[in-house]
């Protein structure tokens, strides 16, 4: 069976050899890396924003309202229902997502795109509408917005050191690839998105599809970065993280090159990056986009929490020969609601 490929963040600092990155990303592999001794303060700063997490979709019904924008197609803010499962075409209310613009990780004074992009994209409202957070006022989301920016800036600064690697491998099979292009992409883009995942508990009944949490899909980021997920359980209604996975079966998994499905574990210390569609446009296809799903628990009042930074091109950034990100996003997009 296919495993994650695990690194260190020194060595990913230090530059990774190609027999590595051939094993995480190349034709045999499953498009995936787990980094690993990250600082000190990721352990902390993960339980607290997956935590919160619980406490954001839970908040009363005209709270919710406040943090929705369905002029951004709902990925800007909260959304849950919007979308639909890909086995039955039904809307899909097993999980609520809140959707963040991570301009701040280059700016920390942008909550959106920055100005020229915005008027440039005038019409294209699932990027360019700024973040709505939630009162600092609400019990147990106080640092909420600040802990959220401060992991989705590690996250985004982790990912940039495997952007690095990426752009050598790709350099030592295409001479006419722009020097460090991935790495410029996920440092200055002010069109990188985070998702803060709420994974509502089942009735305790097994469902028959495979993704009744998260159908299988292609994420269209360059390198999508991924949290361990955290399990809650919600029975007595305070949230109790469990200092375990529950159910063996629940979690992410990712159908590898060759068509086979495997179940990927994330340490809850470690960080996980996966490639999307956009890196497979800019590579011309030596990359590709990673097809996963994630399964639900049996267990009933178990929720599961997790975060997706999405580090992808500013929306004027040419992704093929033809269409500029936004015009590829918005494509995407479009077909997925």
């Amino acid at each position: 069976m296919t495993e994650a490929v695990s690194v260190t963040l020194e060595e990913l600092s230090n530059g990774l050899d190609f027999a590595t990155l051939d094993k995480a990303f190349g034709p045999d592999s499953l498009g995936i890396i787990i980094v690993k001794n990250l600082p000190d303060h990721f352990l902390q700063l993960r339980s607290k924003v997956l935590e919160s997490i619980s406490k954001l979709a839970t908040l009363p019904e005209e709270e919710l309202k406040k943090l929705e924008l369905p002029e951004s197609m709902w990925l800007t803010g909260w959304s849950c229902g919007k979308e639909v499962l890909s086995t039955t075409g039904e809307p899909d209310f097993n999980k609520g997502s809140y959707y963040v613009n991570c301009a701040f990780y280059k700016d920390d004074k942008l909550e959106g795109p920055e100005p020229q992009l915005v008027e440039k994209f005038s019409d294209f409202k699932t990027y360019v509408l700024p973040n709505v957070w939630p009162s600092e006022k609400l019990q147990g989301l106080e640092t909420f917005k600040a802990d959220a920016k401060q992991l989705i800036n590690l996250i985004i600064s982790t990912a940039a050191k495997v952007a690095n690697n990426c752009d050598s491998y790709i350099s030592k099979h295409d001479e006419k690839y722009e020097r460090n292009f991935l790495q410029r992409i996920i440092k200055d883009s002010t069109c990188t998105k985070a998702r803060l995942l709420h994974y509502f508990p089942n009735t305790g009944e097994k469902k028959a599809n495979s993704d009744d949490w998260c159908g299988e899909h292609l994420d269209h980021s360059c390198l999508t970065g991924l949290t361990s997920a955290l399990f809650l359980d919600e029975s007595s209604g305070d949230g109790k993280a469990l200092p375990k996975l529950p159910d063996a079966e629940a979690g992410l998994y990712i159908r590898n090159r060759h068509g086979d499905v495997t179940k990927v574990n994330i340490p809850k210390d470690c960080l996980a990056f996966q490639s999307g569609l956009a890196l497979q446009e800019i590579s011309k296809g030596f990359f590709k986009a990673v097809p996963h799903y994630v399964q639900g628990t049996s267990i009933p009042h178990i929720a599961r929490n997790t975060l997706a930074v999405f580090c992808q091109p500013d929306l004027d950034e040419m992704v093929n020969d033809t269409e500029n990100f936004g015009q590829f996003a918005e494509r995407i997009v479009t077909g997925n609601h």
